[in-house]
């Protein structure tokens, strides 16, 4: 009879804590499933007071991540205290180099010693698996990494933080300020006290950049993505994007180019009537653009402590089958670096919104400059006064800067940006213009 394979679990958090239900839960299902009964044999935490939502008291209380990463009493290590740095890293590392297999929802850590840990897994022979490090319970790095192993890709992009994805829902539905839904959201606990990681897009780059590895044979580095956040979105631009057909979402986006990989985290506008623009509230999702068939749109849970517990445990019942792949797809020797690609011509086109100066010339000005970089408008919206989100004129004088939209046609970021610059500088817009990218399907 094959024997129990033991868990230590470091971190008993809200997901720590659901992990060992889960297993307590689904005991049977998972022997069943994997051949292999799965028992957790020990823990840690910083506070062994606390309580907690499950039962403790016959499980082995070790003092600290390191000391239960090498305990000679378990068979894998389960890191789910988060973090870049030690304790979580050193707990890692002591772990693998002690030949036991190791779990982990840790994609901060990933993202910048991912490729590190897993030289050191490969030549221990055991596994370093982090399904729940992106996408919480969607599958996504099993399906890139195993279930299209056979498949080149060409794009992939998605939804992979749910608190931007949460705030530009309520946004949008009830008409909010972006401060206003940031404030509810970290009241409900959506959104941490500092919410910079998540809203500004790092948290998204960092997601995007361990998918990118897996799907493109890169190094994963975070410093190769073109990062931007929601916290410059306004009400307005929601609105517009309503009467265009489109919604706004923040998207994470990898895409093979002729000059290497791009990547890039930004607002996006994606018609109304695609599979993305349906994903609402703190809901994930990925779309895979690999050969031979259409894109495929994986959608669930992305955070949360019963989602995330889903794909731990997913990863364990791998360790107790036996499985041991290459973290990264393939050997981490072979994993090629990453340059930071130019971003490509963008076939949708941009919104960009200005709040014009009301005196003559302006509008001459601005299209002189954006003909200047060869950018052709495919739309010009001039809007009621309704104030300007990054401060200007009293809205209410006549001589304030009006808001104009104007949607461009095909054209590239940095021809965007060098019209914008020159426009600025020229002195005939007040404040900063908002850009945002269009997605035509």
């Amino acid at each position: 009879m094959v024997a129990p394979l033991k868990v230590g679990l470091a971190g008993l958090g809200t997901v720590g804590a659901a992990v060992i239900d889960l297993i307590a839960r689904e005991r049977a299902a998972l022997t069943a499933r994997t051949g292999r009964a799965i028992e957790v044999v020990a823990v840690t935490a910083r506070s062994k007071a606390k309580k907690r939502p499950v039962d403790l008291s016959k499980l082995k209380w070790v003092r600290d991540p390191l000391a239960l990463a090498t305990d000679p009493d378990i068979d894998v290590f389960v890191e789910l205290m988060g973090g870049s740095g030690d304790p979580a890293k050193s707990a890692i590392e002591a772990a693998l180099a002690a030949g036991k297999s190791v779990v982990t929802a840790n994609k901060a850590l990933l993202a910048k010693h991912g490729l590190a840990l897993a030289a050191v897994a490969e030549k221990q022979h055991v596994a370093l698996n982090f399904e729940a490090a992106v996408g919480g319970a969607i599958p996504v790095v099993k399906t890139l990494r195993e279930g299209l192993a056979g498949n080149a890709f060409a794009r992939i992009s998605g939804i992979l933080n749910g608190t931007c994805n949460y705030i530009l829902t309520r946004m949008e539905r009830e008409k909010l300020s972006f401060a206003a839904c940031l404030a509810d959201a970290q009241r409900l606990g959506y959104a941490e006290a500092d919410p910079t990681f998540d809203v500004e897009g790092h948290d998204t780059a960092q997601k995007l950049a361990i998918l990118a590895s897996i799907a493109f044979g890169t190094k994963v580095d975070e410093s190769a993505v073109f990062v931007e956040g929601i916290s410059s979105i306004a009400p307005e631009d929601l609105e517009a994007a309503d009467e265009l057909g489109y919604r706004v979402k923040l998207l994470g986006v990898a895409v093979r180019t002729e000059k290497g990989i791009e990547q890039r985290v930004h607002p996006t506008m994606v018609p109304k009537d695609s599979a993305i623009a349906q994903v609402m509230g703190v809901t994930n999702a990925v779309s895979i653009d690999a050969d031979g068939f259409a894109p495929i749109t994986l959608v669930g849970p992305g955070a949360g402590g019963q989602a995330t517990a889903s794909a731990v445990v997913a990863d364990i019942g791998d360790v107790a089958r036996g499985v041991r792949t290459a973290p990264f797809g393939r050997p981490s020797g072979r994993l090629v670096p990453v340059k930071r690609a130019p971003m490509q011509r963008h076939e949708g086109g941009y919104y960009i919104r200005l709040a014009a100066v009301d005196r003559p010339g302006t509008f001459a000005a601005i299209a002189k400059f954006l003909a200047d970089q060869k950018i052709s408008l495919e739309s010009i919206m001039q809007r009621h006064h309704g104030g300007l989100p990054h401060g200007g004129d009293d809205p209410k004088s006549p001589d304030a800067p009006a808001p104009v939209i104007l949607i461009t046609y095909a054209t590239s970021e940095d021809a965007v940006r060098r019209a914008l610059k020159a426009i600025r500088k020229k002195g005939v817009i007040a404040g900063t213009p908002q850009v945002i990218r269009i997605e035509k399907n």
